[in-house]
């Protein structure tokens, strides 16, 4: 029978206080999530802070969790070895983890839609935390997580940076290219070659070159606009492809 002690229960005395616990490990874990997205934003790569973050904090929801199977349920449902929730959750977990692979796009080297899976994934941890009760830490987790795409977009293009752009380059029938004249030409315009991006093909006669140029820093590199302006004159360059290597 529903009572209004039971429902308290999910509110008051020792849950409440794991909740808080949770979201703390919640927060610290975000803190640090962004701490190493942020390497990785810096050199231009295609997982950031937001990525590093959502996987990080919904890892920790997911084992803090297990630490307070007593509190599970407002403490109000025994949680029996016949029926462990953990095995659902390692279940729910892996099928997301599918669900997230599918929204993840890779045209050449640009990568799309790591953090529409990592948010996924986040959901799906917010929806366990409700599942087992813990109602706070689920509504604190989702509110972070929203902050967490909104914001940490708009805080990270503050922070130094070396952004990256994705090029493509078909040479002329012929044409041998000299990758020390392309990176005197990225070099002038503030780029440098990423270490082993270099991919070489052969296409109906023609070599084509796919390469990631990053930037030295923010204000180093000119705009795509510039640099394709500048690529039209490079000796044997029959045609190009420029777009910003993002996530």
């Amino acid at each position: 029978m529903l009572t209004q002690e039971a429902l308290r229960a999910f509110w008051t005395g020792p849950v409440l206080e794991s909740n808080v616990i949770v979201f703390l490990t919640l927060t610290g874990a975000l803190l640090l999530g962004f701490l190493v997205g942020y390497e990785r934003f810096y050199h231009g790569r295609a997982a950031g802070m937001r990525t590093y973050g959502l996987v990080c904090m919904a890892s920790a929801a997911l084992v803090v969790i297990a630490g307070y199977p007593h509190e599970w349920y407002g403490g109000q449902v025994a949680v029996s070895n016949g029926a462990d929730p953990t095995r659902i959750i390692q279940g729910i977990v892996t099928g997301i983890g599918f669900l997230g692979a599918g929204v993840i796009m890779k045209e050449g080297f640009n990568i799309s839609g790591l953090t529409t899976a990592a948010s996924i994934w986040a959901a799906s941890v917010t929806g366990i935390l409700v599942g087992v009760g813990f109602y706070l830490a689920a509504i604190l987790l989702a509110i972070m997580s929203a902050v967490c795409m909104v914001s940490v977009a708009k805080f990270s293009r503050r922070l130094p940076s070396r952004p990256a752009i994705a090029i493509s380059l078909s040479f002329k029938p012929g044409h041998m290219p000299d990758e020390k004249v392309v990176q005197e030409r990225m070099l002038k315009n503030g780029y440098e070659l990423a270490g082993g991006s270099i991919v070489v093909g052969l296409h109906e006669g023609k070599m084509e070159w796919q390469f990631v140029a990053v930037a030295f820093n923010r204000t180093s590199g000119t705009r795509i606009s510039a640099l394709s302006r500048d690529l039209v004159e490079l000796e044997g360059v029959d045609s190009f492809q420029l777009s910003h290597a993002r996530n």
